[in-house]
């Protein structure tokens, strides 16, 4: 009864909070646009125009539509760079030398924006889902390398020194000792790579005409409608914290709680 209170407790102060911020949005908008008239209505807009739109966008759909056709496509390109990265990062983790040499360039084409993969996968794919899904995996497949790879590596030595004293080989020690020691590494590599396939998403639909949160957005600069601009960007933000709360989220505590880390 004690951790539910404490949970409604910590919900509506969460919910204070954003009102609070909500408020202060419109306190901007007030005296920005019509007292002071530094910045006109179609430049910056106010929570209640914000909040029509977005009531108008599920009203006729578009909204439903778009996000659907938006997690569809996420989550398949996601789910190919999640193999994809873990194949890599564990042969990297097995051979010393693809370590040192492969390492760098994975770490480059990191960094590299998810963009620049667009034009290779309009010329290999055409404007159509396959492209879509080729720059998101492609967006988020060396984060989660990279991830692997830095998991594995930064587990502490003593525990497989223990391990191996106590009579553990082959991969009893990597399924017993790496990879739980790993694992909160790889659960932050992991929650990277999805943020890197939402931004691989949005610049796929946004450049190639298809269904898509991308697309909304688009139609909203396209019809200088910057209610309907920031309506979107509500829902792209909305969309990630659920996913982070109720996948990675879970995931953390419950690599917490078997390791003893949960707060008192």
């Amino acid at each position: 009864m004690q951790k539910l209170s404490t949970t409604m407790i910590g919900l509506l102060k969460k919910i204070l909070f954003y009102l609070v911020l909500i408020l202060i949005w419109e306190l901007i908008y007030k005296i920005g646009v019509e007292t002071l008239e530094i910045w006109k209505p179609y430049t910056f807009p106010s929570p209640v125009s914000v909040f029509e739109t977005l009531i108008d966008l599920i009203s006729d759909n578009t909204l439903g539509i778009a996000i659907v056709a938006s997690i569809k496509r996420i989550f398949i390109g996601y789910s190919i760079s999640v193999c994809l990265g873990i194949i890599v990062g564990l042969i990297m983790t097995k051979f010393k030398y693809l370590d040192e040499n492969l390492s760098p360039l994975i770490l480059g084409m990191q960094t590299l924006p998810s963009i620049c993969w667009l034009p290779f996968a309009i010329l290999w794919y055409g404007l159509n889902e396959s492209a879509i899904i080729f720059v998101i995996a492609i967006g988020s497949t060396f984060a989660v390398s990279i991830a692997i790879l830095s998991g594995i590596k930064n587990v502490n030595p003593l525990y497989i020194r223990a391990a191996r004293t106590l009579g553990a080989r082959g991969m009893k020690i990597y399924w017993n000792v790496i990879t739980p020691a790993a694992l909160p590494g790889v659960i932050s590599g992991l929650k990277q790579g999805w943020s890197f396939a939402w931004r691989a998403l949005m610049a796929g639909e946004m450049l190639t005409a298809t269904k898509g949160l991308g697309q909304v957005l688009m139609v909203g600069r396209d019809l200088a409608d910057i209610s309907q601009v920031m309506a979107v960007m509500v829902v792209i933000i909305i969309l990630g914290l659920t996913v982070d709360k109720l996948i990675f989220g879970r995931i953390e505590e419950n690599v917490r709680r078997r390791w003893g880390l949960d707060r008192a």
